[in-house]
C-alpha cells in the first residue's frame, strides 16, 4: 500500500511539472502600442519632421530595452531609428552615429523632428527627437518609459550639447497639428489622439 500512494504521489508531481507554463520558450511581454496618431496625409508629405515626432509620440509608455528599436521595448538611438523609418527616413543605429547624421541646428531654430543630444551623467550620449522648439520625446533609460521632456528643464538644459536636422522639408509644424496633443497629468504626459 505504501509503495502504491508512493507511485501514485510522484506520477501526480511529474504529471504537474509536464503541464508546467514554466516549460514554454520565454517571450517578451508585448504591449499593443497606442494606434499612430492620426495625420494630414498632404501635411505629411511635405513634413517628414512632424511625421517623424508624431511616429515617435505613438510610442509615449513603452518601456526603456537597451537595444530595442521596435514596440515593446526602445533604448534612445533605437526609437529614434524606428520614428525616423516610419517617416521615410534611415539614420544610422547609434547615438554616436546619428550625431553625425544630417545638418547642425542652432538651439534656437529647433523644430518638430530634429534629434537632440545631451550628455547625460548615466549616459555617454543621449539622443530625443523635438516635438517643437522646447519639447522633446525620447526613451530615458533602463526601468523608464518613452516619454516627454522639456529642453529647458534640467537635467536636459545644463546637458544639452546640440541638435541635427535629419528631415529637411521647410518649416516645420508642431507634431501637434499632426492631430496629437499632450496633456499634462499630475506625474506624467499622456498622448491623447484628436
Amino acid at each position: 500500500m505504501r509503495k502504491f500512494v508512493a507511485i501514485a504521489g510522484l506520477t501526480l508531481v511529474l504529471a504537474a511539472c509536464a503541464t508546467s507554463p514554466g516549460t514554454r520558450p520565454f517571450r517578451p511581454s508585448v504591449s499593443t502600442p497606442p494606434p499612430a496618431p492620426p495625420a494630414d496625409a498632404a501635411s505629411a508629405a511635405r513634413n517628414p519632421g512632424s511625421l517623424m515626432a508624431a511616429g515617435a509620440m505613438a510610442m509615449l509608455g513603452q518601456p526603456y530595452r537597451y537595444g530595442g528599436a521596435a514596440p515593446g521595448g526602445f533604448d534612445c538611438s533605437g526609437l529614434v531609428v524606428y520614428a525616423a523609418g516610419n517617416a521615410g527616413i534611415r539614420v544610422p543605429r547609434t547615438a554616436e552615429e546619428q550625431l553625425q547624421a544630417g545638418s547642425p541646428v542652432a538651439r534656437t531654430e529647433v523644430r518638430a523632428g530634429d534629434l537632440v543630444f545631451m550628455h547625460l551623467r548615466a549616459k555617454q550620449l543621449h539622443v530625443g527627437i523635438a516635438i517643437d522648439s522646447t519639447r522633446f520625446v525620447h526613451a530615458p533609460a533602463s526601468g523608464k518609459r518613452v516619454r516627454v521632456d522639456s529642453l529647458e528643464a534640467p537635467p536636459y538644459s545644463r546637458s544639452y550639447v546640440t541638435a541635427r536636422r535629419i528631415a529637411d522639408a521647410g518649416p516645420s509644424t508642431p507634431a501637434s497639428a499632426a492631430g496629437v496633443e499632450l496633456r499634462a497629468g499630475s506625474s506624467s504626459q499622456a498622448l491623447v489622439s484628436r
